[in-house]
Order: structure tokens, then sequence, then C-alpha cells
């Protein structure tokens, strides 16, 4: 027992005195937590709480584009900027001038072409139904075309929604001509106003449930996805310490040394495993409980733990293991500290890269997400994802600890057999 207590104060002891291992493993899963976080909020609220800033530019000589803004300003999702006396020619660089990222023209003949559309469609539908009404008159004007422009910087989806929600607006617009073209046919001018409410008013609603194990009806927000990831992010990170120390007692020839001693070499990597998960554990705490009662100070969504403590502590304890074995697997492959630091660090971005860290892996291309099956830091984020957002059993969390429990069985074996090939052990 003496030895083991003497074997953990030195690993402590040692750990400490890493002043820049220790700003690494804590200081930056605070300040990652805190400044993602702060930033994937600010977008979730800017694309769904927070008006979008919108340049329309108005030439229409009609009623139609009046309305057509006026529709996108009472829709709430907009603030409209109306600049009517700009010339498509010079909207681009008005655009970048005023610091806008979107900006919407409404041509001259936009009305017209409206009008005239309406009136096409109105007579056919009046033909194929058998039925005489007034036949479009006047010169038929081409239908209208929008343009809508954006900042080059302004992501490409975000740039679709927008159009989409524009688009939604001119189908009301359209259909109301076209009925009151109709109506009009048939002589019977001034009775459309109750079906075109109806047609309006009458759409499908839409609910959104979260397809989670407990039932809740909460919606995951940017605390809940970031705080766990960049977490588990910082963790992998205890690389660059525990690899470097590694290197640096097999290079000074301290393993050497512990073979004349009568303490176990095994009992110093245990005891090297035990601080250093200790320290994954104290990451993790610390962390969530920034989520926990920090980040709601700020204005931020609070984090909330899963109510299956016991499975949330078994999900942070296999992936401190893993975190602390692929460290030691490192420190025993690398010749050099810079090795160590250098390939630790660069391999961890990777990992997380294609684990979903930085970018969700539903989103890459079909040989990434199988990529994605390759790196622990998926795995340790998908059992985090199970409890945090799905509220899941133990059942779903059998191939995260499955994966997890391999990864960790090959880096331990990794250390083990090139630790014996240099005849430490």
């Amino acid at each position: 027992m003496f030895k083991i207590y003497s074997s953990l104060r030195k690993e402590f002891l040692l750990l400490i005195n890493d002043k820049v291992g220790l700003i690494l493993m804590f200081l930056m899963p605070l300040l990652l937590v805190f400044i993602i976080t702060i930033i994937q909020d600010s977008a979730y609220k800017m694309v769904n709480e927070n008006q979008i800033p919108l340049l329309v530019v108005n030439h229409d000589k009609g009623d139609q584009g009046p309305k057509l803004v006026s529709l996108l300003d009472s829709s709430g999702l907009f603030k409209i900027d109306a600049q009517d006396q700009i010339p498509q020619a010079s909207l681009r660089a008005e655009l970048l001038a005023r610091g806008k990222m979107v900006a919407l023209y409404i041509p001259e003949s936009f009305s017209a072409g409206l009008e005239s559309n309406a009136a096409e469609v109105s007579s056919i539908l009046m033909d194929d139904l058998g039925l005489e009404g007034d036949t479009a008159t006047g010169q038929k004007v081409a239908l209208p075309r929008l343009s809508f422009y954006n900042d080059p910087v302004l992501q490409e989806n975000y740039s679709y929604s927008i159009m989409s929600i524009i688009q939604s607006y001119m189908s009301v617009i359209e259909n109301s001509m076209m009925i009151e073209r109709m109506y009009e046919n048939m002589d019977l001018q001034g009775q459309s106003e109750k079906l075109k409410k109806k047609m309006i008013s009458n759409r499908v609603a839409i609910d959104q449930i979260i397809a989670s194990n407990n039932n809740s009806t909460a919606i995951p927000n940017s605390t809940q996805h970031n705080v766990p990831a960049w977490t588990i992010f910082a963790m992998f990170f205890m690389v660059v310490s525990l690899g470097s120390n590694i290197v640096k007692e097999r290079v000074n020839g301290s393993f050497l040394r512990l073979k004349t001693m009568p303490t176990s070499f095994m009992l110093v990597m245990f005891s090297k495993m035990a601080v250093y998960v200790a320290v994954a554990v104290a990451q993790v705490t610390l962390t969530f409980s920034m989520g926990v009662w920090i980040l709601p100070k700020l204005g931020l969504p609070r984090l909330s733990v899963p109510d299956n403590f016991v499975a949330l502590a078994a999900v942070i304890f296999i992936s401190s293991m893993a975190a602390v074995s692929y460290a030691l697997m490192i420190g025993a492959i690398a010749k050099t500290e810079q090795q160590a630091n250098g390939f630790g660090a660069i391999s961890i971005i990777i990992f997380g890269a294609i684990g979903g860290i930085l970018v969700p892996t539903f989103v890459m291309p079909g040989f990434m997400q199988f990529a994605s099956n390759f790196s622990p830091l998926h795995w340790c984020l998908e059992g985090f994802y199970v409890l945090f957002l799905k509220a899941g059993s133990w059942k779903e969390l059998r191939s995260v600890f499955c994966f997890l429990g391999i990864f960790i069985l090959i880096c331990q074996l990794g250390t083990y057999f090139k630790l014996r090939l240099e005849r430490i052990i």
C-alpha cells in the first residue's frame, strides 16, 4: 500500500510541475467550450431568432413590388433596409459598402410580368373548364426575375434558406393574383377575398418532435452539443503532457533505473494512468460545471446533465481511459519530446476532424463517415450524445463501449510491446 501511495505521489508531483501541460489540460477546455459555445449560439440565434438584415431595392412601377416588401417586413424574419434609389448596376458595391450580407432587387416590370402571367394562367384554366372569360389583353410581359445578391463569405446553405423564404412569399402573391383574375373572368369581382384568405391561412402545420428516449420536448441547444464535444477534444490533448513525460523518462534512463529498484514497473505505469485518468475526470467536472452554472449567467443555454449518472460516469471513465492509453502509446513510440508533441497534437486534430468534433459527421461524404468509425473521439462523442441528446440507455451505449474497449486494448498492447522491445519491461 505504501508503494502505491509513493508512486501516485511521485506522479502527481511530476504533473503539477508541468505548468504548460496543466494549462493545456485545464485552461484550454474552458476557453474552447466558452468561445465555441458563444459563437455557435450566436449563429443559432442569427438563423432562428434574430432578424436577417436585408437590403431591398424596389424599382417596380406597380403594386406587387411594395406588397412583396410589406410581406417580407411583416414576417418578422427580416430587418428591411429599403433603398429604392440605388441603380442595379451599383448594387454589388452598395451591398459591400453598407456592410450588408444579402440584398434583393425588384425590377421595373415585376408587377406587369406577374399580372401578365396571372392572366395567361387564368385564361388557360378557363379554356380547360370550357368557360368563357375575358381574354388577356395588351402586350404579353415575360415572367419577372428577382435578383438576389449575397456577400461571398455567406455560406451557400444560408443563402438558399433566405431565397426559399422569399420564394414562399412570392408564391403567396402569385396565387392571390391568379385567384383574382379567375374571379374577374367569371364576373365575380370582389368575391375572391374569402378564398384568398383561406388558401393563405390553411397551411399544414409542422410540429417539431425530438426523437429522445425519455419523450422530452426540449430542443437540444449549442451548450448540449459543444460542452461534451470540446471537453473530449481537450481530454485527448493530454497526449502533449503525458506523451512527452513518457518520452523524457525513456530517454533519460528513468525507466531503466526502475529495474534496479524494489518497486514494480507496472506499478509505475498504473500510477501514471491513475493520475491522468483523475485529471481527465477533473477536466470533465470543470467544464460541465461551467456549462451548468457559469454559461447561463452569460445568457447562454444551461447544460442539462443526464439523469442516468451511472452511465454518464461509465462514459466519462472509458473516454478518460481511451485518452490516457493513446497518450501512453504515443509516448512509447515517439523518440523525442518534439515528435510526441507534434504527432500527438496533429493526430488528435485529425481524429477530431473526422470524428465529428469540428464538423458534424452527417454532413460529410460517405467515405468520410465511414472513416469516422476509426476515430476514438467519434465514439467518445457518440457516448455523450446518446446520454445528453437522446436520453439513451445502456443498450445504445454497447457499440461505444465495444469500440473504445478495443481501442484501449490496442493502445495498451502497443505500449507494452514497444517498451518490451526496448527491454524497459
